[in-house]
């Protein structure tokens, strides 16, 4: 007999487990799981720890040997209390909304069966998944509908920043192909894409990655609420052509990452079909809120894009990582990916849907199984209850920016649009200060350095958790609201420690 054979024809080195010890595993997990699901609030937005003691707690040799599971469960439960509680209420840093329990076990059931979702011929299933679930979401946002974008499809990715460079390679390589017989591009000049200055890092950096370089991403002033200057960026386009450059493609924001500010998506379309560019919205943030009945007026026009990115992970409270990009005409995305189907990766299945591959749509061949956790969110909540929640959180952004518009001692920095309130703190004396026209500039640097200090003090304390953005050259206290726990008590907390913390500060020039 082999020596990697057991009788009965089992290996000897086989990783599975005896029922019972699989069951235990499947206890202590799904234990740790629930406790941090039912209790988010039970730890600290943020922990008290060190780079010293993690080093301590998790930089060990490689194991030779097994630890066993009670070692294991105990030092997952560490992991878990080492981390940044992305579910607690108030957790308002960046965009970090909390998983479902849906979401969470979705996740694990689609880890178990571990499908690489590349095409139908390798996970049927999961193929048929996705493609509901982004169909769901496009009907959801308002992009896909009665009369609207009937054929339109897209792919799951593993966040926005993916998806807008999918997004802009596709826009880049169909604007070339329709070049010829439109006459646009001159020859050897650069091609240039345009948003305004509230733009996402990822544009930019998807322009690196894709050769053109970020510096032919042509900024376009924001208005006094941060939306792009739609005067501005026709005229910008205009002068780019007279002066020999190939615009291709233009970039809305459906909800900005500093502010939450959504561009004028209907009249940005238009600017876009006057001159032939193809029109990409981002709205890996704030896309989602279309579907909130009071904030839907806001995306008029998200229809007429050729392509729209959202993050699920993000306002429909999935776990990470999970974005989409969706394409008014998927058939476009195909000819931009044409001629990587060869080799072992063929297809040769005959019927239509049964030779679908993502691999036509995006970047990525292998793929995790992302659809069940939005297949299953959606199925289990169903759309209504998902857009409540995230109307909720709008109103809770609405009372933050009304309670810091009530306080001698906060300053409301940009209007609230969706679910994010900028603002800062500004003590009494700084206030007089900033009625002296002669020292209104100084008296703002030093306010930039206290809130500074201010947010880091807040942030590691584990109360509350707020992050930061500059806005017109203004160092803003950031508090992103994208979690149904969230509750008007949880602000009024939040804005009481940010209070003790500038008290605890003194304003200086350093």
């Amino acid at each position: 007999m082999s020596d990697d054979r057991q009788e009965g024809g089992g290996r000897a080195t086989t990783l599975d487990l005896p029922p019972e010890e699989l069951e235990e595993l499947g206890q202590r997990f799904g234990r740790l799981a629930l406790e941090h699901l039912s209790a988010p609030e039970a730890l600290p937005v943020f922990p008290e720890t060190s780079a010293e003691r993690l080093a301590g707690l998790f930089g060990g040799r490689l194991p030779t040997e097994g630890v066993g599971l009670e070692a294991l469960t105990q030092a997952c439960a560490e992991v878990f209390r080492q981390s940044r509680q992305n579910g607690h209420p108030r957790m308002f840093g960046y965009v970090a909304s909390p998983a479902t329990p849906v979401g969470a076990f979705a996740s694990l059931a689609a880890a178990a069966l571990n499908s690489n979702v590349t095409s139908w011929r390798s996970a049927p299933g999961p193929t048929r998944v996705e493609q509901t679930a982004v169909r769901w979401l496009a009907e959801l946002i308002g992009f896909r509908g009665e009369g609207v974008n009937e054929t339109c499809g897209g792919l799951l990715t593993s966040g926005g920043s993916m998806a807008n460079l999918n997004a802009l390679f596709v826009a880049h390589r169909s604007q070339a192909r329709d070049a010829s017989r439109k006459g646009l591009w001159g020859e050897g000049a650069p091609a240039t894409l345009y948003a305004s200055d509230q733009i996402h890092l990822s544009i930019p950096k998807a322009a690196d990655i894709l050769g053109l370089g970020r510096e032919q991403v042509r900024p376009v002033p924001s208005d006094e609420r941060f939306r792009v200057d739609v005067r501005a960026l026709r005229e910008r386009v205009e002068a780019d052509r007279q002066n020999g450059l190939r615009p291709f493609c233009v970039v809305a924001s459906a909800g900005t990452v500093s502010t939450g500010a959504v561009d004028p998506l209907k009249e940005v379309a238009t600017v876009a079909r006057e001159h032939s560019l193809w029109f990409h919205v981002d709205g890996a943030y704030g896309a989602l809120a279309a579907s909130a009945r009071s904030k839907r007026a806001l995306f008029d026009g998200i229809e007429e894009a050729d392509s729209v990115s959202l993050d699920p992970h993000k306002w429909l409270y999935t776990p990470l990582g999970c974005g989409c990009l969706l394409f008014r005409e998927p058939e476009r995305a195909r000819a931009a990916f044409a001629g990587t189907e060869e080799g072992y990766i063929k297809v040769f299945e005959r019927e239509e849907a049964e030779a679908f591959a993502f691999w036509d749509y995006g970047t990525e061949l292998s793929r995790p199984f992302r659809a069940l956790k939005v297949w299953a969110t959606l199925s289990y909540y169903g759309a209504e209850r998902i857009a409540a929640a995230i109307e909720g959180d709008c109103r809770v952004a609405e009372y933050m920016a009304e309670r810091v518009g009530a306080s001698a001692d906060f300053e409301l920095l940009a209007p609230v649009t969706l679910g994010i309130c900028c603002f800062r703190y500004v003590p009494e004396a700084a206030r007089r200060e900033l009625e002296d026209e002669g020292r209104r500039e100084e008296t703002n640097a030093r306010l930039d350095n206290l809130n500074e200090r201010v947010m880091q003090r807040v942030q590691r304390g584990g109360e509350a958790y707020v992050s930061n953005a500059v806005l017109r050259g203004r160092f803003a206290l950031r508090a992103s609201i994208t979690n149904y726990r969230t509750t008007r008590k949880d602000i009024d907390t939040t804005l009481e420690v940010i209070r003790r913390e500038g008290k605890g500060e003194v304003m200086s020039d350093e």
